[in-house]
């Protein structure tokens, strides 16, 4: 994917497929629906939630993949060398995402929410849960390095399973200890962060390189960029509006039920999620970074991986406690915030200085998703 000339004759909103060009729409609608469907049909998200992968509903992982399959399928593997040896991209991910952005969530959590601990709680978790999933839609959307996206999400990744259970242990007992504040326990194993590391990347990142590499090998690169990829790029958003109408649809009645809360929830995340990417954004563009890779740098930094902050909380406070909804708070959060911080991010190109496209790919028919 290519960033667009500065001199481009046209506004982003004209170049864009039908599908990319709405998403915003599409998006809400799928919130709307799932808030709707949870409300309207008794024991739906009990019945959706019965049957769980890793912790996590059975159709959201159906979704998830769907989603990050086509994205990963895009990602030119030969190039990731390329990427790893780029320390003012790694070395700043890495202190962003597990560093500040932890201790970020924290101060907002406790700022915000000092009355509400099972809510100061899941917010906490959500903090210390680095994206992994749809971070690469939001990459894609905005035009960013995929090659860099796949080596961060895969580094996080690692991390996650390193690191998670230890910073949950730091941030919610050891460190409200040392400030004389209020201690929660969090046990979850690196067994389940592994597991669910594995499943939610490590199946459509394997579907993806093979699909790449065998394409490639049987038609060559440009049927494969031309031809095939076009086909396959509408399913991420399919998978993306399905996994929304689901999330959405589990937690509907407790939502709309409890605004309030919801409401004091949200505004912590809304500064989170402004600060983290606008922070990010701003440190590529003073490091010298291209577009694509400041871009891509903040999208990782500001994302975080709902599907495993609410496994966790589920999993150790229960599916109706309050850690649980605010663990769903930050998806219906996220997902409408990072959407418009897209075309931020397409409007601030001008700001970059020009640098060779590093993910060259061919034009996107008028119909077929860009994601």
């Amino acid at each position: 994917m290519t960033a667009a000339p500065r001199t481009a004759p046209h506004p982003v909103a004209a170049r864009l497929s039908f599908l990319d060009r709405y998403l915003a729409v599409w998006i809400l609608a799928a919130m709307a629906a799932g808030l709707g469907l949870g409300r309207a049909v008794p024991g739906l998200g009990g019945a959706l939630a019965k049957v769980t992968v890793a912790g996590v509903s059975l159709p959201i992982a159906l979704g998830l993949l769907v989603m990050m399959y086509p994205v990963l399928a895009k990602v030119r593997y030969d190039r990731l060398d390329t990427v790893t040896r780029d320390r003012r991209l790694l070395i700043p991910s890495l202190v962003l995402n597990w560093i500040l952005g932890p201790a970020l969530m924290f101060a907002l959590a406790w700022i915000f929410l000092p009355d509400l601990p099972e809510y100061r709680t899941g917010l906490i978790i959500v903090g210390l849960a680095r994206c992994i999933a749809m971070v690469i839609v939001w990459n894609d959307l905005a035009c960013g390095d995929r090659e860099a996206a796949a080596v961060l999400v895969a580094l996080n990744s690692v991390f996650q399973v390193l690191a998670f259970s230890l910073l949950g242990w730091f941030y919610l007992s050891v460190l409200p200890g040392w400030l004389g504040l209020e201690q929660t326990a969090l046990d979850v194993s690196v067994l389940e962060i592994a597991r669910s590391v594995l499943i939610f990347l490590g199946i459509p990142l394997a579907a993806g390189f093979l699909t790449r590499r065998l394409g490639e090998k049987a038609r060559g690169r440009a049927w494969y960029e031309t031809k095939l990829l076009p086909k396959a790029g509408p399913f991420a958003l399919y998978g993306l509006l399905f996994t929304i109408v689901v999330l959405f649809a589990l937690q509907g009645d407790a939502i709309t039920s409890q605004p309030v809360d919801v409401l004091r929830i949200a505004l912590p995340l809304l500064v989170y999620f402004a600060v983290m990417w606008a922070g990010s954004m701003a440190f590529g563009r003073a490091a010298g970074l291209d577009y694509p890779r400041a871009t891509t740098l903040a999208f990782t930094a500001a994302g975080n991986n709902f599907e495993l902050a609410i496994a966790v909380a589920i999993a150790t406070f229960g599916a109706a406690s309050g850690q649980a909804l605010a663990g769903v708070v930050g998806p219906l959060i996220e997902v409408p915030v990072l959407i418009g911080l897209v075309h931020v991010a397409l409007a601030t190109r001008r700001f970059f200085p020009s640098s060779t496209p590093s993910t060259p790919a061919p034009a996107t028919p008028e119909g077929a998703s860009r994601v």
